[in-house]
Order: structure tokens, then C-alpha cells, then sequence
């Protein structure tokens, strides 16, 4: 048995995440999580959570409370975003378990929901993870104002009870 796996991995808060943390993950590509096509900013996320292997940082979840409109009704979400796992250590569980503690944390943040942005062929690891479809346009504000996200909107509950409110879907600031 390699020592990555004799290790039960944890995740935990992070005091910082920078590029440098990032390109740990997922090298020093120019398009690290395939969205640069989308054309869209991004913001940063405010609460980090990682994983470390052997004092290398191997897994990351960041969080964000954004204001959100729900049918005019003005909300606020947790989103989540920059969810990576580097390459060679994936498949171990390390986004289920790094997603989780996230989670955890958002739980405490105050809003009833988590939202997430995707890549179409990762909506079914965020399923398996719990996060469900969200089949309806999502705007999304940028530069020269609001655009429809172009990629899969997926939700969670973060409290029990919490349902998805029906309606038009706007972002009051970049995606996270």
C-alpha cells in the first residue's frame, strides 16, 4: 500500500489560496477549469477548504455568499466554486470529502442554498455529491451587464426544508 492512501485524507479550513495553491491542483495551464471559452469574470471566493497529501495541496472548495433574485424576491445563496482535484490522486473521494466540509461551513453562513456552476460532463459527479439540475436559464451579471450563464446551474440545500423557489434566476455580481 503507497503512503497516499495508508493516510486517511481530511479536509480543512484554509488560511489562503492563491494561484500558486491553485497550480498545485491543477498544473499551470491557462484554462485550468475549461470555462475560459464561456468569456465571463469570475469572482474570487472569500473561505477556502483544501485537502493536503504529503504537504502538497491536492484538493480545494472555495465559498462566496452572493445576492441572488428568485422570481424578484432578492435572496442570498453560498456559492461554490473552484472545486478542484489534482489528476493523479483522483477517484479517493477527495471531492466528496472536500465539498463536505464546505458544506459544512456554508451551513453556517446564514443562506438556505448552495449554488453552483458546471461543466455539462461534471453534472453527474455534483449529482452523485448531491447537488441538484437547476433546468432553467441563470443571469448573471458581468462588465457590460447581465448575460445567461452558459453553463449547468446546480443547487443543494444547506438546511432541511430548504426547496429551490420557482422562477426567473438572476445573480446580482459575477459567478463564483
Amino acid at each position: 500500500m503507497d503512503h497516499l492512501s495508508s493516510v486517511p485524507p481530511t479536509a480543512v479550513r484554509l488560511t489562503r489560496y492563491t494561484k500558486t495553491e491553485q497550480a498545485e491542483i491543477l498544473g499551470e495551464g491557462a484554462d485550468p477549469f475549461g470555462v475560459a471559452d464561456t468569456g465571463l469574470a469570475w469572482l474570487p471566493k472569500d473561505e477556502h477548504f483544501g485537502i493536503r497529501l504529503e504537504g502538497r495541496l491536492v484538493a480545494h472548495t472555495g465559498l462566496l455568499r452572493i445576492p441572488v433574485s428568485v422570481d424578484g424576491a432578492g435572496i442570498e445563496v453560498v456559492g461554490v466554486g473552484g472545486v478542484a482535484v489534482a489528476a493523479d490522486v483522483r477517484g479517493r473521494g477527495l471531492a466528496r470529502l472536500v465539498m463536505a466540509a464546505a458544506l459544512d461551513h456554508a451551513r453556517t453562513m446564514g443562506p438556505r442554498h448552495g449554488l453552483l456552476f458546471c461543466r455539462p460532463p461534471l453534472v453527474p459527479l455534483y449529482r452523485r455529491l448531491g447537488w441538484r439540475v437547476l433546468d432553467q436559464d441563470v443571469s448573471v451579471e458581468q462588465h457590460g451587464g447581465p448575460v445567461t450563464m452558459p453553463l449547468r446551474t446546480m443547487w443543494t440545500p444547506l438546511h432541511d426544508g430548504a426547496h429551490w423557489p420557482a422562477g426567473a434566476v438572476r445573480l446580482f455580481s459575477y459567478p463564483m
